[in-house]
């Protein structure tokens, strides 16, 4: 009986985590949590591609979780790009533009123009 009763309070607590969270949220401006996602992916693909600015960047690095990342992320601020404007998409292409070119010299196999990663999206990076 006990264990019901602190399984029903856990339940309870989680699930008002999860209102105010969801409140919380609900009080962002689209623009902000499309650049805050876009952030992290570029953060991580940075990361993954080897950028980061640690003793340990190179066992970090991993290249086939950059493509994805850099994948995604070409495709997020493609999507996203006419309903935040150019003023906040300018930057994030610039970003990504980067990454993809980092990528590129990564590469031991290099892609073919406009195969690399998010270049579907965006076309060929140089």
């Amino acid at each position: 009986m006990q264990s019901e009763q602190n399984n029903h309070a856990e339940n309870s607590d989680v699930a008002q985590a999860v209102n105010q969270r969801s409140r919380d949220i609900s009080e962002v401006p689209a623009v902000e949590l499309i650049n805050t996602v876009a952030v992290h992916l570029m953060s991580a693909a940075a990361v993954k591609t080897g950028l980061a600015d640690d003793p340990q960047a190179e066992e970090l690095k991993d290249l086939d979780e950059a493509r994805k990342l850099i994948t995604a992320l070409a495709g997020l601020i493609t999507a996203a790009a006419p309903e935040v404007g150019s003023t906040h998409a300018a930057p994030l292409r610039d970003g990504l533009r980067s990454l993809q070119l980092a990528f590129r010299e990564e590469s031991t196999v290099p892609d073919a123009p406009g195969k690399g990663p998010g270049e579907k999206w965006t076309g060929p990076v140089n």
